[in-house]
């Protein structure tokens, strides 16, 4: 942890500033110590670099089980912010654009091991804060520690130890996993400053029924359930068929034969995943089996979210017609940048 990062926290309970107590620092990294909430008393430690809000034992168990699977998931790979990655994340983010980041304070809502912050940095933000409920940012610092201007914190979206302080909140396939998801949505808000923006990206419900009614009770009930060793085995061999008629059937009739890959199955999603390598694919196929917990969420339910947290400027937009991403401006941005 970085000293200042203190100008960005604020107690979850009480919002007061943290006093903080190092034991242990290396460079400009507090690696070790404790912050104590100077209006409450609250106290939370800094651990192996990362302040730490998040007591396992008082979440809900299905949250708690989440946050162990994807903790294990981001340990065991590192997934790199390869040209696929970044013109996915480009198109998660639409409308902001890799300009809109530039020397602003930026917020990634379930950073996981951080491979979007790093975009976030090369697109010029001067600070970016990531947070994950889940052990996955032991990962995320270990790959950010050496930029100066990036922080990771362990807490709960819910839940969020920060101040209204960030020009850009995104978060990128994360509130679907957790067991409130709108809960998750209006702590982002709540981290945005009076003239910032947020991004969403989620799994929509329309075009998923069979996701819902048949991957979903699988994951809840079985693949979920897997050692990671077994589920690992498991995707491979999934992937050494996914693949080859992605690479075999679905480009190639998008590219030479249009009238009949609208034919074909889950198209939209499949053909965009095509070109990606077979790692990151079987990577996508694991992550899919791997979450305890997956909420489908309808436009009219996503669209809700932004009409009770009052944004305005909202955007709401079909992605691959299987997934939303919706955009809005804090309450007061208009009338603040008017």
């Amino acid at each position: 942890m970085k000293e200042r990062l203190l100008d960005f926290l604020a107690c979850p309970d009480c919002g007061a500033s943290f006093a903080c107590r190092p034991s242990r620092s290396e460079d400009a990294e507090i690696l070790e110590g404790r912050l104590t909430c100077q209006g409450c008393g609250a106290s939370n430690p800094i651990k192996d670099g990362v302040p730490r809000f998040v007591k396992r034992e008082e979440l809900p168990r299905t949250e708690a089980a989440t946050a162990r699977k994807f903790g294990v998931q981001w340990s065991l790979y590192r997934w790199e912010a390869s040209p696929d990655q970044e013109r996915q994340f480009r198109d998660w983010i639409q409308p902001t654009t890799p300009g809109d980041f530039q020397g602003r304070v930026v917020l990634d809502g379930g950073c996981g091991q951080g491979r979007h912050m790093t975009l976030a940095l090369r697109y010029g933000a001067r600070e970016v804060v990531g947070v994950d409920i889940s052990n996955a940012v032991n990962a995320a610092f270990a790959r950010l520690r050496r930029f100066p201007n990036a922080h990771v914190v362990q807490a709960d979206l819910s839940r969020l130890p920060l101040r209204p302080a960030f020009d850009y909140v995104y978060t990128i396939g994360v509130l679907h996993h957790m067991d409130e998801p709108q809960q998750g949505f209006q702590g982002l808000v709540r981290a945005l400053k009076p003239t910032g923006s947020l991004l969403a990206w989620v799994y929509g419900r329309e075009n998923n029924g069979w996701v819902v009614w048949l991957v979903n009770p699988l994951r809840i009930l079985l693949t979920s359930r897997m050692p990671i060793w077994f589920l690992k085995v498991v995707s491979f061999f999934l992937t050494l068929v996914l693949h080859p008629v992605l690479k075999g059937i679905y480009l190639p009739l998008k590219r030479g034969a249009p009238a009949l890959w609208r034919l074909l199955f889950y198209r939209d999603y499949l053909t965009y995943i095509a070109s990606f390598q077979f790692r990151e694919i079987y990577l996508i196929v694991f992550d899919h089996l791997n979450a305890p917990v997956a909420h489908y969420v309808a436009r009219e339910e996503f669209e809700r979210w932004f009409k009770e947290a009052k944004l305005t400027a909202v955007q709401i937009a079909w992605h691959n017609r299987n997934s939303w991403r919706g955009f809005a401006m804090h309450p007061d941005a208009q009338r603040l940048t008017s």
